[in-house]
């Protein structure tokens, strides 16, 4: 089990901050040496089965090097309050970055699979959500005001392709496929001019 050296005394700590600020790397590393006991102190409040020890204690090793080279004497506190404070914000730092990545990792893992057998994760379900918002909105009590702004809010060709894709009007669903083979253009084409269409009808809907 590693053992950490003592604090230094109130001079010795001055003595070597002196030297740090006139460029002594040997006194900064001195100060990070003697310092890292409480680098571990505060490293066990984070502490978890699946994080390791000596990562945590590496990153609040770079927050205690960032407290040296910014300790101010002249402000009245004591080293060890100030770098407490710059190594906790490291370690915050860091833990919130992991999260963040363990959002965006977790949004393309599989979750199951489609109809057809292929695997679907939650990015998927995201990016179809535009696509059906429509549906949602129509099963909801904001249809008569849809009904309003439909024709003010789309153009022309707006208008009939999300006409002919959910159904309005009485009229039968059509697929992206079927709506293009009738207005005789691309699907692809089909599919940008529904996706802008309902993004205008949710933009609405939230004024």
């Amino acid at each position: 089990m590693e053992t950490f050296k003592h604090p230094l005394s109130y001079e010795e700590e001055s003595h070597y901050l002196s030297l740090t600020r006139a460029g002594d790397i040997d006194a900064r590393n001195t100060l990070v040496e003697y310092n890292l006991r409480l680098v571990a102190h505060i490293v066990k409040k984070y502490q978890t089965p699946e994080r390791s020890t000596e990562d945590l204690i590496s990153i609040g090793t770079i927050g205690l090097i960032k407290a040296i080279n910014t300790f101010d004497e002249k402000k009245g506190s004591r080293l060890a309050t100030y770098a407490s404070r710059c190594i906790e914000n490291e370690l915050l730092m860091r833990l919130r970055q992991e999260r963040k990545e363990a959002r965006e990792v977790s949004l393309y893992e599989p979750i199951g699979t489609d109809k057809e057998g292929n695997e679907i994760s939650l990015m998927d379900i995201i990016k179809n959500d535009d696509e059906n918002v429509l549906v949602d909105i129509i099963q909801s009590d904001n249809i008569n005001y849809i009904s309003k702004i439909y024709s003010t809010v789309l153009t022309e060709r707006e208008q009939i392709i999300i006409a002919m894709r959910y159904g309005l009007y009485g009229q039968k669903e059509h697929t992206q496929k079927e709506t293009a083979k009738k207005l005789n253009i691309s699907r692809s084409y089909v599919s940008r001019i529904e996706k802008k269409a309902l993004l205008k009808l949710r933009s609405a809907l939230l004024l």
